[in-house]
């Protein structure tokens, strides 16, 4: 390992944590640079051990398709749930727990799974099964908890599975 690999271990990571800092900083002033750089190559080498070896896509083409699909799926969400929300007590929505079973085990693909369903509105990953045989998701609006499930797993899970198992 070279000097510069041990400095920098994840330049990608360094750059985008140098540019974030700067951005927050909102001055781009000799002080501000030289805290943003610290944090740049500081993070990569103190999280190394989290850094996961190797990520490996099987299907390309799933991934922008899912991509696709999560970004109609955020757009539409929010509609629904600001219509719930602005309808008020005329239009309430059945929110519960539901439990989905889950065949994905791939920490990549549960890790996406987990950021799809923190950024569409109207679910909330809740608790993950310590076998990662279930997932506990709480649901804005859902009137039958097993035909959710089936949604939840044909719309979200199974892209995953391809694209990481």
């Amino acid at each position: 390992m070279t000097f510069l690999q041990r400095l920098a271990p994840a330049p990608l990571s360094s750059a985008a944590l140098l540019m974030l800092s700067l951005a927050l900083a909102r001055s781009p002033s000799l002080g501000q640079v030289l805290v943003g750089l610290g944090l740049a190559l500081a993070v990569p080498i103190l999280t190394r051990n989290l850094r996961l070896t190797k990520v490996r896509v099987r299907r390309p083409r799933v991934v922008v398709r899912f991509i696709l699909r999560v970004a109609c799926d955020v757009v539409l969400a929010n509609f629904q749930v600001a219509r719930d929300v602005v309808a008020g007590p005329r239009r309430r929505p059945q929110s519960r727990f539901v439990v989905v079973p889950l065949e994905l085990r791939d920490p990549v693909g549960l890790a996406a799974l987990s950021m799809v369903t923190t950024i569409v509105p109207g679910t909330v990953w809740s608790e993950l099964a310590l076998d990662r045989s279930a997932l506990l998701l709480h649901v804005w609006s859902v009137e039958d908890d097993s035909a959710f499930a089936a949604y939840f797993k044909a719309r979200y899970e199974k892209p995953l599975r391809e694209i990481f198992e």
